[in-house]
């Protein structure tokens, strides 16, 4: 598509795409007939969004159902549920659902004894993603169809792009045909560029989201920095603690210069990083300076990094979430021990202030550069029930950075490879990637109930 699309200036290659977009069309029909047995469960979804099969209403009630409907409706998000028996196809439900269907969003099905299964359209969400959550609200749930489902949509709403389908409007099979000839030729080409032009917008809101809630973190550390009043001039000061001030000040304006480079959400991993590692420099200042102990490397404080590196780890649990241990300073400590809320660091959003960890897929990078120095399952497992957490994996992404020089990462990386923190939580099929265009393991023709 995209190579004929740069090739059209004329009546002739007009023409050309015409006839392929007919030709497209003669292939897949064959395909949307042998998918009969699923117009039912496509028709209901395209004026509900949610279907159940009728032998599936003992397990998953009409009631439920419709307070599905209701929530969905009020995410106004493009998420399709579909409950049915055993008998469907696994391997083809999904793809089967999305062709009949044929709106861009997410789809996720219960399946009789089989469980839940989910995918969504690379241009509704990101890649994997609707997997992931899957993955995570079904092991959670074990086997309660209403728990799993409310909670997948619970999850898939604030990542799910776009808003959700108009019923009265919504573009049947039918008429796909009239569609796809109307989008030929330059038309197709305008929609490509405005659909590029749209992510790059999304791309620059989200870094000027991200780049002021790291220029806070940055002059929070410049005023910790400042704070420490070190003077490597004076008499007591001594050559390595030159060489801690010296680390700690090089960070502060590395930080800042990463920052003002920063092109891409992406680019804030980096800036993170090395304010963690400028104020663990700081903190061993600190202490040298004060005739304590040296402090261990470990991650910073999980309710707010700007608090410095953690001390201690504390079993918590979020608004609404399971408990977990995780790293805090010692001042969230003292308030987690005395039945008090810790320090977390909110941060706005269209929905008003939130947690950093609940406040969208834009800060990923964001927590990942924080935390993903000290082994590639301590985030996930830290992040396991909220929105980061449903997204994240230990992949390339958000593998664990350079141990520093010294191997400063490497204590708490040992402790928590191969414990708690391992992903054991997760399962490593939900972070398979994958998307409709691509085919992979939902390719196949059409299914049958």
């Amino acid at each position: 598509m995209r190579t004929l699309a740069r090739r059209s200036r004329g009546t002739g290659p007009l023409a050309v795409v015409a006839a392929t977009l007919l030709g497209l069309l003669l292939l897949l029909a064959p395909a949307a007939s042998a998918a009969g047995g699923l117009s039912d469960a496509a028709a209901t979804l395209k004026k509900g969004q949610v279907y159940v099969a009728p032998t599936m209403l003992d397990r998953f009630s009409q009631a439920q159902a419709d307070a599905l409907t209701k929530k969905i409706e009020k995410a106004d998000k493009p998420i399709f549920i579909a409950v049915v028996p055993d008998s469907a196809n696994k391997d083809t439900i999904l793809t089967d659902l999305r062709t009949l269907v044929g709106i861009d969003g997410v789809y996720g099905v219960w399946r009789g004894t089989g469980g839940f299964l989910a995918h969504a359209d690379r241009g509704a969400m990101g890649v994997g993603a609707a997997e992931r959550i899957s993955g995570a609200v079904a092991r959670a749930d074990k086997g309660d169809i209403n728990a799993t489902l409310n909670d997948f949509v619970d999850q898939a709403a604030p990542q799910t792009k776009g808003t959700g389908v108009n019923h009265s409007t919504s573009i049947a099979w039918v008429v796909i045909p009239v569609v796809l000839l109307a989008l030929a030729g330059a038309g197709v080409f305008f929609l490509f560029r405005r659909a590029k032009k749209r992510k790059e917008e999304q791309a620059r809101a989200e870094l000027e989201q991200l780049r002021r809630v790291v220029d806070e973190d940055i002059t929070a550390y410049g005023v910790e920095l400042e704070r420490l009043d070190f003077d490597p001039r004076a008499a007591d000061a001594d050559d390595v603690q030159r060489t801690d001030y010296s680390h700690a000040l090089d960070s502060y304006e590395k930080a800042k210069r990463l920052m003002d480079e920063a092109k891409k959400p992406e680019d804030v991993k980096v800036v993170t990083e090395t304010i963690e590692d400028g104020r663990f420099a700081l903190a061993t200042l600190s202490a040298r300076r004060d005739k304590r102990p040296l402090p261990e490397r470990r991650p910073p404080c999980f309710m707010d990094p700007r608090h410095g590196p953690s001390v201690k780890d504390v079993d918590w649990a979020p608004a609404g979430g399971s408990a977990r241990s995780v790293p805090v300073c010692q001042a969230d400590a003292d308030r987690v021990a005395a039945g008090l809320d810790p320090a977390v660091r909110t941060v706005d959003t269209e929905y008003g202030p939130q947690p950093y960890w609940n406040a969208g897929p834009a800060y990923a990078p964001y927590a990942g550069g924080y935390y993903s120095g000290f082994g590639g399952g301590l985030l996930p497992g830290l992040l396991v029930g909220t929105v980061l957490g449903s997204m994240m994996s230990s992949g390339p992404a958000y593998a664990a950075a350079p141990m520093m020089e010294g191997g400063g990462h490497h204590g708490y990386q040992d402790q928590y490879e191969g414990g708690d923190f391992t992903g054991a939580d997760f399962n490593a099929g939900d972070f398979s990637g994958g998307d409709w265009s691509g085919g992979g393991d939902f390719g196949g023709g059409g299914g049958d109930w």
